[in-house]
């Protein structure tokens, strides 16, 4: 039987010492001189199944690093969500860290038929009122009154998101929603009459030195309040009806006093023409953008259309124009309140809070 030296010392040098270490050296050339083609698969099974007995721990080890570390993992969650649960539910905890917690995973703080209100959304209404008494009126809300004070506030805050969900449900019943285009536009409004700030950057100081809000936690709160206007104009029929019966009057003629006298809900201005009594400029504060911006389009003597300023609708008149301010008078139709919508459709499904203050 031939020997076949030449091709297996190549071979042989590959044989890791730790598993020959068993034998002397000299048994270990015995043994390779030995070996033949009928015998050299007999001799690798032989070197294979020694390293096995280092490959099969150290699989089993890689398997129980995954165990564990999956095991570790699912701890931490458990032991993570237990905490939130714990200071949201139980100690209704507002802190920064619990505010980002509920940005991230929707806990819910009520149910408004089938529709769920978010912890953030209950959190985002709350520090707002806590951050401006703490910071523009120094209240501590520790003790004494201010214990009281934000227990209260506690209170409608949680009342006013459920509100606001009721608010939505009414929108996607009726179709009515709230366009980016709608939200800039009031934004603008609000900017332009420099009625926060002198300027972009003032605007963002104001909103953050009293409220801690950024522009888009300012355009967040701007769109909830649109929303639920725009949802008023569209359900409350009478008003809308009155106010389209006044226009029309107008434009065919009639006098604005006595329309005025006749439909407009301010006493304060309806026997007077309509007269609002004094010259009102861009950043009066009394009058609503809405009608700010309407009335600088027109000329005098000119009337506009309905304007919806999210509490009534109105018809303005320019009297006199007087450089940068103007004379005018207007007809008022008051929209129902919103929360006159809200009670109806919570006395048709319950509702249900799930912290206790």
């Amino acid at each position: 039987m031939k020997i076949l030296p030449k091709k297996i010392k190549p071979l042989a040098k590959k044989f890791n010492s730790k598993f020959l270490r068993r034998k002397s050296k000299r048994e270990q050339v015995s043994d390779l001189l030995r070996m033949t083609n009928d015998n050299v698969a007999e001799h690798r099974e032989e070197v294979l199944s020694s390293a096995r007995k280092f490959v099969l721990p150290l699989q089993h080890s890689k398997h129980r690093i995954v165990v564990v570390s999956t095991g570790l993992f699912i701890l931490a969650i458990v032991g993570f969500t237990t905490f939130s649960l714990v200071e949201l539910y139980g100690h209704k905890s507002s802190s920064d860290f619990l505010y980002g917690v509920t940005r991230v995973i929707p806990f819910p703080v009520a149910k408004v038929g089938g529709s769920y209100v978010s912890y953030e959304n209950y959190l985002f209404d709350l520090r707002h009122y806590v951050h401006y008494y703490e910071t523009q009126q120094k209240t501590d809300f520790t003790a004494g009154l201010g214990k009281q004070q934000i227990t209260d506030y506690k209170r409608r805050a949680l009342q006013e998101v459920i509100n606001n969900a009721a608010v939505r449900q009414l929108a996607a019943k009726n179709k009515v929603s709230v366009s980016d285009r709608e939200l800039n536009d009031l934004y603008t409004l609000v900017r332009n009459q420099n009625r926060l700030g002198a300027n972009e950057k003032g605007f963002q100081d104001v909103l953050q030195d009293n409220f801690g809000w950024s522009v888009a936690d300012f355009k967040r709160e701007l769109k909830q309040q649109l929303l639920a206007q725009k949802v008023v104009a569209v359900l409350d029929v009478a008003t809308n009806a009155r106010a389209k019966a006044a226009l029309a009057e107008l434009n065919a003629g009639a006098d604005f006093a006595a329309v005025a006298a006749k439909y407009s809900d301010d006493l304060g201005s309806k026997n007077n023409g309509g007269d609002y009594g004094i010259a009102i400029d861009k950043s009066n504060r009394d009058v609503p953008p809405q009608l700010t911006n309407e009335l600088f389009k027109l000329s005098n003597g000119q009337i506009s259309g309905i304007v919806n300023t999210g509490y009534s609708l109105e018809i303005v008149k320019a009297i006199e124009i007087q450089g940068d301010k103007i004379r005018s008078a207007h007809i008022v139709f008051k929209l129902k309140d919103i929360n006159s919508y809200i009670s109806d459709l919570t006395l048709k499904q319950k509702t249900t809070t799930y912290i206790k203050l």
